[in-house]
């Protein structure tokens, strides 16, 4: 059951912003939709509360087709990046208000109302109004909101926008941990991929209203099916070299750098002709320093204690970043070597799709 899209397309006018979309996210999840700004991530969730509508397709929420059903009636509760509280009524009121309106008896809406405030650690602010709580009191307030409808999903877009990186990280943990104590369907609207790479079960790869891979966090890390998604997923993003194919042989690939004087490896079957034009990917953390390899000069080395980044230049002019860990040199300025292991390499075509 859980939420299906069937070939879902929104356009405003003449202008497509979501095009034909198709997906699945099983009751329980806890699904991320991914990237840049103006991919139609928040569109299509709009969408599905029903805040927008749908100009193709079918949407369907635990087996019931909600394509056309009325926001108030789709069992779905939304959580926005503003808190849009009321600031003259306490949290507790806040957090009672959709009850009240739907007559709820009041010692039903006391129990719900200290239940989500149990679950969210707000026990201690129900009295307070929201001048007097900070920016993550005050998002969990939201989100308090949404708990006491008792939806059957519930929607976040960008829900973290407005908090520094403290709190961000902060509520990441507790959106966690809250997907965890309700076990509620939820999807989540990011154009930060640490944010979806850490909170997802599952991810929802989008560019440009169309949806570019879907599948688990570590799964579209380790196997991109385009470059756009071996770049966007990752921080520090994968580094790109342009190259080209010099010989086949046995499931690998000699590929050529392009202005570096050297070759690199790739484990891949795919059938591509001697001399076609390629781009090699390769994650920081799989650039190794060794002789032999292609050279770059590094222009700075971030010491994060247990990890450092250079960022180094090569003799084309391009930028690349190598991740180290358990290294404490002093890399400033240094010209180094560096190669990968075959299997860590990725190849795409000139048009961005993955050579396997």
């Amino acid at each position: 059951m859980g939420i299906t899209l069937r070939n879902v397309s929104k356009s405003f006018g003449a202008l497509g912003v979501v095009h034909d979309v198709s997906l699945d996210i099983p009751t329980g999840d806890f699904a991320v939709f991914v990237g840049p700004s103006g991919c139609g991530k928040s569109t299509l969730l709009r969408m599905i509360a029903g805040l927008e509508e749908t100009t193709a397709g079918s949407i369907s929420i635990e087996g019931r087709d909600v394509t056309e059903v009325e926001p108030a009636k789709r069992e779905v509760a939304m959580v926005f990046q503003s808190y849009a509280l009321y600031p003259h009524l306490t949290v507790f009121e806040n957090m009672a208000f959709s009850l009240r309106l739907k007559k709820t008896p009041k010692a039903q809406v006391n129990d719900m109302v200290q239940e989500a405030a149990r679950i969210l650690h707000l026990e201690e602010q129900l009295q307070k109004r929201p001048s007097e709580l900070s920016g993550g009191q005050r998002q969990r307030v939201a989100i308090g909101r949404a708990i006491v409808r008792k939806p059957k999903v519930f929607l976040f877009d960008e829900p973290l926008s407005n908090l520094d990186a403290e709190l961000r990280v902060q509520m990441r943990l507790e959106l966690a941990k809250l997907h965890r104590e309700i076990g509620a369907t939820m999807i989540y609207v990011t154009h930060d991929q640490v944010e979806a790479m850490t909170l997802a079960d599952r991810i929802f790869v989008l560019k440009k209203g169309v949806l570019q891979q879907a599948g688990k966090p570590l799964d579209l890390y380790d196997d991109p099916h385009n470059q756009f998604v071996g770049g966007f997923i990752g921080s520090p993003a994968m580094n790109f070299l342009p190259g080209r194919v010099v010989a086949r042989q046995g499931g690998m690939i000699r590929v050529a750098l392009d202005g570096l004087g050297t070759e690199l490896s790739a484990k891949s079957d795919a059938s591509v002709a001697e001399g076609t034009a390629i781009k090699i990917g390769i994650r920081p953390e799989h650039l190794v320093p060794t002789e032999g390899g292609f050279e770059a000069v590094v222009d700075m080395a971030e010491d994060l204690g247990g990890v450092s980044y250079l960022h180094a230049r090569l003799a084309t002019g391009k930028d690349i970043v190598v991740e180290l860990r358990g290294r404490r040199e002093n890399f400033d300025g240094r010209k180094i070597s560096l190669s990968a292991d075959a299997g860590e390499v990725l190849l795409f075509a000139e048009d961005g799709s993955r050579l396997r």
